[in-house]
């Protein structure tokens, strides 16, 4: 009898805890069609672009990919890994050369934790990336873009997860765009296989790739 009693209060606080949860995802949702009935029509002609960079190559590859946007991918804001500071001075040298040109050149930088560095296991990297959400969902919260753009470096996973969830909470649509990186000719990398399968559109540079990821989207060379 007493085991028949603690399942059905089981069952009762497991039917309790959904229908709060459920309710709290209607009032988000509510929310943010309200929301979205306020913005002027100004505002809908802009994209607030959140771009994950790395170290090295990465950085250069997403530079490229970002001086073929129009100025509609406004405001930017930059992700850097804390201990990156070469990207800092690539970032700021292109949107000087943007300013330059009398294109709009409204930017934000801001540092999380690496989720993984080079040469550092698979089975650590768990613990840091894990550390590196807990910045990572709240700055993704904060700024609420309407994309988000990466093409590789394993700092992008955390951010890519916290944007995952403001859409499954119905908070708001972020789409998520992965480009990888133009060296993966045969094989995809470890982030590249994860976003794979939550990117809204996964783009590759080769053809070999795409054969081999049929979901992906082939456009040659974007780099």
């Amino acid at each position: 009898m007493a085991a028949s009693m603690d399942t059905k209060m089981l069952v009762f606080g497991g039917l309790c805890f959904l229908l709060v949860f459920l309710f709290l995802r209607l009032v988000v949702v509510l929310r943010g069609l309200g929301k979205q009935r306020c913005m002027t029509h100004s505002n809908l002609r802009q994209l607030k672009i959140m771009i994950i960079t790395g170290s090295g190559g990465h950085t250069t590859e997403i530079l490229r990919l970002m001086g073929s946007l129009s100025d509609a991918y406004s405001p930017r804001i930059y992700i850097l890994a804390d201990t990156d500071k070469l990207s800092e001075e690539k970032i700021k040298h292109f949107e000087s050369g943007r300013k330059k040109e009398g294109r709009n050149s409204q930017f934000s930088l801001e540092r999380i934790p690496r989720s993984r560095e080079v040469r550092q296991s698979y089975i650590t990297s768990v613990a840091s990336t894990l550390y590196a959400s807990l910045y990572s969902f709240p700055l993704v919260f904060r700024h609420s873009p309407d994309l988000i753009l990466c093409n590789g470096p394993g700092t992008c996973i955390p951010i890519c997860a916290a944007g995952f969830t403001m859409r499954f909470l119905g908070m708001k649509d972020v789409q998520q765009v992965y480009v990888e990186s133009v060296c993966r000719v045969q094989t995809m990398s470890l982030s590249g296989r994860i976003m794979y399968l939550f990117a809204d559109h996964l783009l590759v540079h080769w053809q070999s790739l795409k054969e081999k990821y049929p979901k992906s989207i082939y456009l040659g060379r974007v780099v």
